[in-house]
């Protein structure tokens, strides 16, 4: 069983595939199973870059058409109050500075 590269190792192959291509050394055998290898690690390095792009888009709460993900704000009081409940006013007392 041969291990899945990462996108940067696979990245790397596929330029020396390249430059392997188009310096003209190797045979036509050996450049058309190349191609084929490289043909294959872009497939793998587009399928990381949308399973990364998914990642991102869950994290930043875009949908699948990019659009931001809005949900109904809870606006329910910090202090353990229903968001409805009345608030008592403070009483208004001065301190020994004379400030309230």
């Amino acid at each position: 069983m041969t291990e899945t590269p990462s996108f940067e190792a696979a990245l790397a192959e596929v330029e020396q595939i390249l430059r392997a291509l188009e310096d003209g050394t190797i045979t036509l055998e050996q450049g058309l199973a190349q191609y084929e290898r490289g043909v294959g690690l872009l497939k793998l390095c587009y399928a990381q870059l949308q399973d990364a792009e998914k990642r991102i888009s869950l994290l930043a709460g875009l949908d699948g058409t990019g659009k931001p993900v809005l949900h109904p704000f809870d606006h329910a009081a910090s202090d353990g109050r229903a968001a409805d409940a009345p608030r008592r006013p403070r009483s208004a007392t001065k301190d020994a500075s004379g400030l309230y």
